[in-house]
């Protein structure tokens, strides 16, 4: 144990600590007094946690709890635990043997909770206190030596050694001071008569009766005690029991009762009438309680909550006509019932979380916290939507969201989840919040083309620089991830550089011809489109493209016979006698064209069309008819038996 300013602490450390993503199984205890001055060191949180001093800010150590942090401070620059309020322990905790204040420390970056306690410790900052500044006794003279009559006694509100009252009484012949030791283990004085009254020599005695408490330096109260001796009044009202216990619950109405005291004198007349008062200078008693002073029926004036108070201790002095009093002790037990729903506080979130984070991964700490007891403060967490999320139980109070599965952007990009706190009373209770997680895009889809393999059709003769198609590949992925550009490739042997022929917009996908294409050169030829993303790394994805060059009617016939190089006019001997359909010649020509344009039609010019026939498709010259003519003024008819020839001249042409 060190002492420093009036300070004491201590640091336990049970378990070694786990600096990954959860809970710390240590904790840290230290004992303080109250009323220590705002800006007092508590301790160096910092060095018990084993905490890097530079690292306090960026990991945001921090107090959760909405109570300590009134009372405590951090200082992120050197670590230590400050008194940022005045603590006092008889308003924090009242007569309670102990009184701790605990809250977590949570760090984050990796996210971790401390639990830390606090000892306020009492000092004698109380004196002790009696109910009323001046006691009235009515002591017949007729009262025997020997006598004892129950004093009120001292309350101190300090505990501890600075809560033991003793009791000390001004001089007198007639009385002396006794004490009592109350099943309770409290002191009571009581006033002892030492020496019989005479009424008639003196009818008054003022005395004084001094309360010390155990404290170091010792604090008292005083009270003045003033005894009448009257007539003979030889009974002292007697209660029915020395200690009343009752248990009520927290929502009863105001205005209940609550119990009933009784006392009994056997007196007669004004001696054996009896009024019940309570004898407590507790605020927390007089304004939650009321007794009828004729029936002792207590009665709540406010509401009870459990939450605040849970046991009430309450002492109740019957006194008759003639000044004789008794003391009893009334014990009310508050039984908790279900009316709070579970707090949740949200402590920290990590929102956008990346679609490839590890299932286990934290993405929240919640802090739940029910003020009822029992079944009633026991929290069960869960998530009521279908998502890959789960909660998990942490340190006290916190629960951590975690990742339960693997995550897909593309699929769903955020999660509103419902968080759901329920207590386990009856009927349940619970609270609902809801958190927003964005999922963050990474590169895991490449670009694709709607189709692998496309096809374009560009006319020959076509103007360089004209768009002769365009291509689109989709990136499922998101921002630069999802940007695409083209490139194209060739994919025929082909030695020629493929920029020669064809280029691409690298950011729209729109295919240009660099040249005019002649059908007679190139027909077809493919090329490969290469689509790549702007990640890192960078996906890319490929299709094809078949471009066909179509023809065009850019090209003559050629007659390849009768050869062009030949004589303008070309001569075929045709006998007379050949009968009508006889092949004369055929004509060959060709077309460089294809298709329908290098479909050929044959047409004959003749000075005698009529005497032949030309095949429009194959070019080949027949005869139409007979031939005959007149020699000599004789005609020669088809199948004449003379065979004479004769040459005719022909001409045609071709279209």
């Amino acid at each position: 144990m060190q002492r420093k300013q009036g300070l004491r602490w201590q640091v336990i450390f049970p378990f070694l600590f786990s600096w990954l993503c959860h809970s710390v199984s240590g904790h840290i205890h230290y004992s303080i007094n109250e009323e220590l001055r705002k800006g007092s060191i508590v301790g160096n949180i910092a060095k018990d946690l084993q905490l890097d001093v530079k690292d306090l800010s960026r990991r945001k150590l921090r107090i959760a709890s909405k109570i300590s942090e009134k009372y405590f401070s951090i200082n992120l620059d050197n670590g230590n635990l400050y008194i940022a309020d005045r603590i006092d322990r008889e308003t924090l905790c009242g007569a309670a043997a102990d009184c701790v204040l605990t809250f977590d420390a949570v760090v984050e970056n990796p996210l971790n909770v401390f639990s830390i306690k606090i000892d306020i410790q009492d000092i004698n900052d109380n004196p002790p206190k009696f109910v009323h500044n001046t006691v009235i006794i009515e002591l017949s003279e007729a009262t025997s030596p020997g006598r004892r009559f129950v004093l009120q006694k001292a309350e101190d509100v300090d505990v501890g050694v600075n809560s033991m009252i003793s009791y000390r009484l001004s001089t007198s012949e007639h009385f002396r001071l006794a004490e009592e030791k109350g099943i309770d283990g409290n002191v009571y004085p009581e006033l002892v008569l030492d020496k019989s009254l005479d009424r008639e020599k003196e009818n008054m005695y003022e005395l004084t009766l001094s309360a010390f408490d155990g404290g170091n330096p010792k604090q008292s109260g005083t009270t003045s005690i003033k005894v009448i001796v009257t007539d003979f009044n030889d009974n002292v009202p007697v209660f029915a029991q020395n200690v009343y216990k009752v248990s009520v619950k927290e929502n009863i109405p105001v205005n209940s009762t609550i119990l009933q005291v009784s006392a009994s004198d056997e007196d007669e007349g004004v001696n054996a009438e009896i009024s019940y008062s309570f004898s407590t200078t507790a605020n927390n008693i007089l304004q939650t309680f009321i007794i009828n002073p004729k029936s002792g029926e207590i009665k709540n004036i406010k509401h009870l909550d459990y939450e605040l108070t849970r046991n009430y201790e309450v002492s109740v002095q019957a006194k008759d006509g003639g000044g004789l009093a008794a003391h009893a002790k009334v014990l009310i037990e508050v039984i908790d019932e279900n009316d709070n729903a579970p707090e949740i506080s949200i402590s920290s979130i990590s929102t956008p979380i990346t679609e490839d984070s590890a299932p286990g991964t934290v993405v929240a700490l919640l802090e739940i916290h029910d003020q009822d007891s029992g079944l009633n403060g026991e929290v069960q967490c869960l998530i009521t939507e279908n998502v890959p999320f789960q909660v998990v139980s942490s340190a006290g109070n916190f629960y951590k969201i975690v990742t339960k599965s693997s995550l897909d952007r593309e699929k769903i990009s955020s999660y509103n989840i419902t968080i759901q706190a329920s207590d386990k009373g009856s009927p349940e209770m619970f609270s609902k919040t809801k958190i927003q997680l964005d999922v963050s895009d990474v590169n895991d889809n490449a670009p694709v083309f709607q189709k692998l393999a496309h096809t374009a059709f560009i006319p020959e003769n076509n103007l360089p620089g004209a768009s002769i198609f365009s291509i689109q590949a989709r990136d499922l992925d998101s921002g630069d991830n999802a940007k695409v550009f083209y490139s194209i490739s060739s994919i025929d042997n082909d030695e020629t550089p493929m920029s020669n022929f064809i280029s691409i917009n690298p950011v729209t996908g729109v295919i240009y011809a660099q040249q005019s294409f002649d059908y007679e050169q190139h027909r077809e030829f493919s090329i490969q489109i290469i689509a790549r993303d702007n990640g890192s790394p960078s996906l890319n994805g490929s299709a094809t493209l078949r471009i066909s060059v179509v023809d065009q009617n850019d090209n003559s016939p050629v007659i390849l016979y009768p050869s062009p190089e030949a004589d303008s006019s070309t001569f075929e001997m045709v006998p007379w006698t050949s009968e009508p359909g006889s092949l004369v010649s055929k004509v060959v020509a060709v077309d460089a064209d294809s298709g329908h344009n290098a479909w050929l039609s044959y047409f004959l010019q003749s000075s005698e069309p009529s005497l032949f026939t030309i095949d429009q498709h194959t070019g080949e010259i027949r005869t139409s008819r007979c031939i005959s003519r007149k020699r000599h003024h004789e005609t020669w008819n088809c199948g004449s038996s003379e065979r004479q020839w004769e040459s005719i001249p022909l001409s045609f042409s071709h279209s």
